[in-house]
């Protein structure tokens, strides 16, 4: 399990950095943005984020531990990366824009496809399915901000 665990994860890394490095944010635009005032936790949501990263890094490995090397098993891993670069996109796509409602769409699409991902995980290992729960309870709160900066930012829409 070791074994499948730091492969996945170097591969969910590597991928994460060459998707950064591909498509860069504008963060400055980003952080002049109006946010709600009940977000109290936005500094938390960096490490919110890296425990959903580990638990679908650990996810993958039960998943492969579970039924390793078949076809099937493949796609589900092919499922697990484009869930992380619909996860990774969210910032890239709305800074780039320069859109908060393109942000808003971005989470959607990651929440359904994760919810995608789930089902199949979990006819599988349902161990594999309940580290997927962190990032489906976490996704729509997420979007759900985002939605409400689209209100308090009608010039960035």
């Amino acid at each position: 399990m070791i074994t499948t665990w730091l492969v996945i994860g170097t591969a969910a890394f590597g991928g994460g950095f060459a998707f950064n490095k591909l498509f860069p944010s504008d963060y400055k635009w980003f952080m002049r943005l109006r946010r709600p005032r009940w977000l109290t936790f936005e500094k938390a949501i960096p490490f919110i984020w890296i425990f959903i990263f580990i638990c679908g890094i650990t996810s993958a490995a039960a998943l492969w531990e579970a039924q390793p090397s078949t076809f099937s098993t493949w796609l589900i891993m092919a499922s697990y990366a484009i869930v992380e670069f619909a996860i990774l996109s969210y910032t890239p796509v709305m800074t780039r824009l320069r859109n908060v409602r393109a942000g808003v769409f971005s989470g959607a699409i990651g929440f359904i496809l994760g919810l995608v991902l789930t089902t199949q995980v979990w006819q599988i290992s349902s161990l594999a399915g309940w580290l997927l729960m962190p990032y489906l309870l976490w996704s729509p709160i997420g979007t759900y901000v985002t939605w409400v900066m689209v209100r308090l930012n009608p010039t960035n829409q």
